[in-house]
């Protein structure tokens, strides 16, 4: 009986990193997409003149049962009726397009490297970081980590004004 409740208890412990997401907002909410927003791979960050200009690869990002749908139409396996794991990117040519990053830019990550090891890595909901910080996840040893995640790019006048980083099941 007591090694039972040992296991649970141990059990329990080592689910807790999965569900310390945030105490506040532990649950995945879609992004909402407005017409200022692009959904993007990131290809590329650049500083000109003191500013930081980010090029992204245009993509279509489908999540639910809209994901479902346009899975169904463009897979046509009858074996597989669903989208894995919720969502589906469509991305049938490169659409390049770059845009200035606003210093001030409201940032939110899901899930990044904050210490140096990718071991260390947990999600965060939407963790608010400033300009500086995001531009300097784009290491050379991070580079590919951070291009595998989709990001909605909002524009304004040209500018990014706020990215949030799509979090991938």
């Amino acid at each position: 009986m007591r090694r039972t409740a040992w296991g649970i208890l141990l059990a329990a412990i080592s689910l807790l990193p999965l569900q310390a997401v945030r105490a506040d907002d532990n649950r995945y909410e879609p992004v909402a997409l407005t017409a200022d927003t692009q959904t993007v791979y990131i290809t590329g960050i650049e500083s000109r003149q003191g500013r930081t200009f980010i090029t992204g690869d245009t993509i279509q990002w489908y999540e639910g049962e809209e994901a479902n749908k346009v899975f169904r139409e463009r897979e046509q396996d009858p074996e597989m009726t669903e989208a894995p794991d919720g969502y589906y990117i469509v991305n049938d040519e490169v659409d390049l397009h770059t845009y200035e990053l606003a210093p001030d830019a409201d940032i939110q990550m899901q899930y990044y490297n904050r210490t140096g090891n990718w071991n260390d890595a947990d999600i965060r909901w939407n963790e608010k970081i400033d300009a500086a910080k995001f531009v300097s996840l784009f290491t050379p040893q991070d580079q590919e980590t951070m291009e595998g995640f989709p990001y909605h790019l909002t524009i304004k006048n040209g500018k990014i004004v706020k990215i949030v980083q799509q979090y991938v099941p």
